[in-house]
């Protein structure tokens, strides 16, 4: 029993004690599938906070001959598969936190050799060998050539090398090369797998570390479920913890990896649990930091797709041109693949869209923004004095708030009721802080146009209708009569009846203008 070969259960068990334990065991089930197979090289790409590590200690506790975990193990999922006691501590397991290694280390040169030194040590003290070359490949060839063992490596943090723009491109390839010498082609490995935030770098050397099978946030097949909290799983932990589950999803659910399975970020799920409130809990100030350096990148169009994604509006991108590389950003289409793998924005794989996923990041967002020297800041300022005016019922000031938003996205053709769906969408892009949005959805006697359903109380529900060369009465006389109201039956005390349109005719002295009626609903 080592640090590196064959550790304990420590990690697991501390796990495991904690008050907030999801099962994610069948992981196992997958990880038993693919030993001492062609296909036995995995990489698991996900964003910080997704429980990469969580699920790398899992399976040093179970594999690893270096303890005894049936204790741990006898009462989760993985417990009732047929293969469950074959392997369980069976294996001579090899972990590597590679982030450790780096953060003590002054190079990439370094770093490795420091790697080298350190597990050899462990190894010499296990095995009875002899190696000219100090490296990890000899002395592992060395003993399977001896004693015919194999070994799981279980690499955590692989990619954090990578993520560093500061490394240059020769480093990175040492280091890529090392690991790919240490794994391809090698008898004595009988599984890799790898955690990291980045998918593996596709090198101009097509033949380099092309093993691995890869599972994102873009392509997750199949292990969805394993990439975060299901929404099952965290329904059980709201009715457990007596928390409001529609309260935790508006705040924190977004990522669709299929239209099976959503996920939520570990890390802001137990946070609001433990606190017993839903706010920002997932971003921290390293993530932060690279999301405003990302967003401001002067990439032809990538700062109006930044404020349409704030809108609510879904951007199509290409993400199989990403060479899975911070350094190697060369359109917009990278910068919006990277901050997929970061965590910044969901995607959806039927028609290559990204979207920002829920209240917690719309947050990351409008604040790093805030930050940024861009004229659009002042969209963010207007969208939060229309919303504020909206609530004060200032009709006028909400006419003019989205005057100045259909100035704004002048590239729009304003000249139907749908291009007049999207500036309102646009103008209330703060919204989103506060509401889950919902537009042409059934309602009453028909379709609203769009829905307003606040995450407190203490802001009003809002029924907007929009209408395109009428009278704002029109508007809310049409809510009225079709009662679009329906399904808002428990926010009738604090609900607002918006009616929004636009004068088209050009010979008229208000062509372009916009008008607006708020009425506060009563029974």
């Amino acid at each position: 029993m080592g640090i590196y070969l064959n550790p304990d259960n420590n990690d697991f068990i501390t796990l495991k004690q904690s008050p907030i334990c999801v099962d994610k065991s069948l992981l196992i089930k997958y990880t038993n599938s693919r030993l001492n197979i062609k296909e036995r090289f995995l990489c698991i790409a996900r964003p910080r906070r997704f429980g990469k590590s969580t699920d790398a200690y899992m399976l040093v506790a179970y594999y690893s001959k270096g303890c005894d975990s049936s204790g741990l193990f006898d009462n989760l999922k993985i417990s009732q598969c047929n293969n469950y006691h074959q392997h369980l501590n069976q294996h001579n397991v090899v972990f590597i936190n590679m982030l450790k290694f780096y953060k003590q280390s002054s190079s990439v040169d370094d770093m490795i050799d420091y790697m080298n030194d350190d597990i050899i040590d462990e190894l010499l003290e296990e095995y009875d060998f002899k190696t000219n070359r100090h490296t990890l490949t000899a002395a592992f060839s060395k003993i399977y050539a001896k004693t015919k063992t194999k070994f799981i490596f279980i690499i955590d943090e692989w990619d954090c090398v990578l993520r560093n723009k500061d490394i240059v491109e020769k480093d990175k390839v040492k280091y890529i090369d090392c690991l790919d010498v240490l794994f391809k082609d090698q008898p004595y490995v009988e599984l890799v797998y790898m955690t990291g935030i980045l998918p593996i770098t596709k090198s101009d050397d097509q033949s380099t570390f092309n093993m691995f099978d890869e599972f994102t946030m873009i392509s997750a097949t199949p292990l969805e479920e394993c990439m975060g909290f299901t929404v099952e799983e965290v329904k059980d932990l709201c009715t457990q913890y007596q928390m409001d589950y529609e309260e935790v999803k508006s705040w924190y659910d977004g990522y669709h990896l299929n239209n099976q399975v959503s996920i939520y970020s570990p890390r802001s799920i137990v946070q609001a649990l433990t606190h017993k409130s839903c706010k920002s809990y997932w971003v921290d100030t390293s993530n932060f930091e690279d999301l405003k350096l990302y967003i401001n990148m002067n990439f032809d169009g990538l700062k109006d797709d930044i404020i349409k994604l704030l809108a609510g509006e879904r951007i199509t991108i290409n993400p199989r041109t990403f060479r899975n590389d911070v350094s190697l950003l060369n359109d917009k289409d990278d910068v919006l693949t990277l901050l997929v793998h970061f965590g910044y924005l969901g995607y959806d794989q039927d028609y290559d869209e990204v979207y920002i996923p829920n209240k917690e990041v719309v947050d990351s967002f409008s604040r790093a923004i805030s930050q940024l020297s861009w004229k659009e800041t002042e969209i963010i300022k207007n969208s939060q004095e229309l919303l504020k005016a909206t609530w004060n019922q200032d009709e006028e000031k909400v006419a003019q708030y989205i005057e100045k938003a259909h100035q704004q996205v002048s590239i729009i053709q304003y000249n139907d009721e749908n291009a007049l769906a999207y500036i309102v969408d646009f103008a209330y892009m703060a919204a989103n802080n506060y509401y889950t949005i919902l537009k042409e959805t059934p309602s009453g006697k028909g379709y609203a146009d769009i829905v307003f359903i606040p995450f407190n109380p203490i802001h009003p529900a809002m029924v907007v209708e929009l209408k395109w060369q009428k009278d704002t009465h029109i508007a809310i006389n049409q809510i009225l009569e079709k009662e679009y109201y329906a399904s808002l039956k428990h926010y009738l005390d604090n609900l607002l009846l918006i009616g929004i349109t636009y004068n088209k005719d050009p010979h008229s002295k208000d062509y372009k203008k916009h008008y607006c009626k708020i009425t506060k609903y009563k029974e």
